[in-house]
């Protein structure tokens, strides 16, 4: 059981290297590149959800899960929107995939930040206090 859970705070930890397991799995099972991209960018966007607000958590203290969570949903609100303002009718699955994938791009680019924040923070915090 303990293996387990070091597994799955290690892959909430590290959410890049899951997308890249899944991605080279894809592709070794003969899958496409872009096909297994998309797939692999899906199943991390989940465990974004989980580690961005928990790397800020580390950092500041701070719990923004719900609001991570509220952000999300503002941008569905707001593709669904423009998507029912353009086109005559909605395709749900096509817009879901839309959304998710922006989401993905945003929580990806919200990590990698954080990360590179969190670095320096504990570099700047090492140096300036020890």
């Amino acid at each position: 059981m303990s293996i387990l859970l070091y597994v799955i705070s290690f892959i909430i930890l590290f959410p890049i290297i899951l997308f890249a397991v899944i991605y080279f799995i894809c592709r070794k099972g003969k899958i496409s590149k872009v096909k297994s991209f998309g797939f692999a960018s899906d199943v991390t966007t989940f465990v974004l959800f989980l580690s961005v607000p928990l790397i800020i958590n580390s950092l500041w203290e701070v719990k923004l899960g719900v609001y991570v969570i509220c952000i999300a949903i503002l941008i569905a609100i707001i593709f669904t929107y423009i998507e029912w303002k353009t086109k005559k009718e909605i395709e749900i699955i096509a817009l879901l995939k839309k959304i998710w994938r922006v989401l993905f791009l945003i929580l990806m680019i919200l990590y990698i930040l954080l990360w590179i924040v969190g670095i320096v923070y504990k570099i700047i915090t090492y140096i300036f206090y020890s």
